[in-house]
């Protein structure tokens, strides 16, 4: 059966420190990779990897002024990712972070949101055990 986390029970840490007002979580994890081809042939043989590459994103309600002093300071940071719903749960690590880049807007009729992109040595997921 599929995990299904929901927004409202779940929480964001960025160096132990709840973030107030995420609106979401995004991240991407890619393998840099070439492909081996046998001499004289058009068929794939092997694949061997690389470099890996974490991004992630935090889209906040307004501002964070924790977030925005590591974007301007170029500090390293930690952020956790507490994904629940119900029974089910999983933390997303991310470790050695650096922010990227701070994006700001606000639209008529709406609320102004933050966008902090950062990149990250490396994501950790771990469902938790079941009871």
């Amino acid at each position: 059966m599929a995990k299904v986390f929901t927004a409202n029970s779940s929480g964001v840490l960025v160096d132990n420190e709840p973030v107030e007002g995420v609106r979401s979580v995004e991240y991407q994890q890619t393998r840099e990779h070439n492909e081996v081809y046998a001499l004289g042939g058009d068929e794939r043989v092997a694949v061997y990897y690389g470099a890996r590459r974490v991004r992630g994103r935090l889209r906040v309600a307004s501002v964070s002024p924790s977030l925005d002093t590591l974007a301007a300071s170029g500090a390293a940071f930690q952020v956790v990712c507490n994904l629940r719903h119900g029974q089910a749960s999983r933390s997303v690590a991310f470790d050695d972070c650096f922010m990227e880049s701070k994006e700001f807007a606000v639209a008529s009729g709406g609320h102004g949101e933050t966008v902090y992109s950062f990149s990250a040595t490396r994501v950790r997921e771990e469902d938790a055990a079941a009871s």
